[in-house]
């Protein structure tokens, strides 16, 4: 699933690219990981849900996704307004907001910070298992920098990373806590942290929210980041 955009800039705030940014990372920073042609992407299923399209008014677009997702296969659902050919069936969409990084942002490393790999991958996804932050695979952190914090015993309380690297952006994903140790300010702390890095190599950092999630996104807001458009999220089935 990847954002759709169904508003024009919220703050005046933006860069062409955001408007397709999956796109962008499979065709660029992503590119060796892109299963796909040049008018359809995705990622493989173990990485990301994330799929992407060159444009939608391409001729041959839902041959392409077709052909990449097979029969009864899931691929990203179009922006609203854009109509499925006959066959296929909109599973389900919700709203979302894209947010970018202002001048008030802050970022700094943190020092106490871990930084994970495949080694915590168990321990990443029984954190994902418990606190549902949304899409996170097997491999998912092959997409960039994941980081986060153990408490006492070792055991993985919270984390952030890197996902979608479209050109000049990296999008700030997977921010979640345990729920037994929210209200500590932890998740501010990673992603302070992954933005710091994003912007040591020269990015700008980016993030997307589900538009129901209004504390996540004002504990995002008090950051430093400002809402640049609503959008959606959704999945398209194939025809069978």
């Amino acid at each position: 699933m990847t954002a759709t955009s169904t508003q024009a800039h919220a703050t005046g705030v933006g860069d062409a690219v955001l408007e397709n940014p999956s796109w962008s990372a499979l065709t660029g920073a992503h590119a060796h990981l892109a299963e796909g042609d040049d008018l359809a992407r995705r990622y493989p299923a173990d990485v990301s849900p994330i799929t992407g399209v060159r444009s939608w008014d391409e001729p041959g677009v839902w041959d392409a996704i077709a052909a990449l997702v097979g029969p009864g296969g899931r691929f990203s659902a179009p922006p609203e307004g854009v109509e499925p050919p006959e066959g296929w069936t909109l599973e389900f969409r919700v709203d979302g907001v894209q947010l970018v990084e202002t001048g008030r942002l802050d970022p700094r490393p943190d020092p106490d910070v871990v930084v994970l790999g495949a080694d915590d991958v168990p321990d990443m996804l029984a954190l994902v298992e418990r606190s549902r932050p949304g899409p996170f695979e097997a491999r998912t952190y092959l997409l960039g920098r994941y980081v986060g914090f153990r408490d006492d015993d070792g055991r993985l309380v919270a984390m952030a990373g890197e996902r979608l690297q479209p050109a000049g952006w990296t999008e700030i994903s997977a921010v979640t806590t345990d729920v037994a140790h929210r209200g500590r300010g932890l998740a501010s702390r990673l992603v302070r942290d992954v933005a710091f890095h994003v912007q040591e190599r020269g990015d700008r950092a980016f993030l997307h929210a589900a538009a129901e999630n209004v504390g996540a996104i004002g504990v995002y807001e008090r950051l430093g980041f400002a809402l640049r458009r609503r959008t959606s999220f959704g999945s398209l089935v194939a025809p069978a």
